[in-house]
């Protein structure tokens, strides 16, 4: 009697544990470019929808489904932002932009572009990837341009600019490829033979061209 009791508390058991539903599969990804300090993260869901991929800032009803955290100021393809009003930075850092555009060729306007849609020129700004400065230069970037701190604003400037104008040097002068590779990266760049699908990086382009026009009518 006691082992069919036992074999029945067996059985129940594994009865139990089948009927547990499946845990819901939850990845985040973190932008390659941004600050982490902004007041409030934007926070954006990825789902697949019968092969139609889906964007939304409530959590899907599907098992599966990604958790896109945007740390770049430009970089939230459901920012809320009016990026054809939003105030602009008219005179922050313009010796060190004046010094860099002239030094490499650069309109100056395209260089306060990106300073604004990388970090809203916030000097002291950091991603979690490590992304430091005005114009978020990576470790291993900040270190090929031989900067010593990258929290310097002439630092940061002069490098993210040298950068941005090797950027457009490989890419025949085209502006929208160029920051295309500033954000995502040339070699990407290259293997899409374009700005890459991401809805990232395609709205960072975007907004980078409408702070250009902006900052040229200065």
């Amino acid at each position: 009697m006691r082992q069919i009791l036992l074999a029945v508390l067996l059985l129940t058991s594994l009865a139990g544990m089948t009927a547990e539903p499946a845990k819901r599969k939850i990845i985040a990804h973190y932008s390659p470019q941004g600050t982490s300090q902004q007041a409030k993260q934007e926070k954006v869901y990825r789902s697949d929808n019968n092969g139609v991929v889906l964007f939304s800032d409530l959590i899907p009803p599907q098992d599966n489904y990604e958790v896109l955290l945007f740390d770049c100021y430009a970089c939230n393809p459901h920012s809320t932002i009016d990026w054809h009003k939003t105030p602009l930075f008219r005179a922050d850092y313009q010796s060190e932009i004046t010094k860099a555009a002239k030094d490499y060729q650069l309109d100056p306007a395209l260089i306060r572009a990106v300073i604004h849609a990388e970090s809203a020129f916030n000097a002291s700004a950091q991603s979690r990837t490590g992304a430091k400065g005005l114009m978020q230069l990576m470790p291993q970037t900040a270190n090929e341009l031989g900067v010593r701190d990258a929290f310097s604003a002439a630092q940061n400037i002069d490098a993210g600019s040298r950068y941005l104008a090797k950027m457009l040097q490989r890419f025949g002068g085209n502006i929208t490829l160029a920051c295309a590779a500033y954000n995502a990266g040339a070699t990407t760049v290259n293997n899409f033979q374009g700005v890459p699908p991401y809805p990232e990086t395609q709205a960072y382009v975007e907004r980078v061209g409408i702070l250009l026009q902006r900052y040229r009518t200065l």
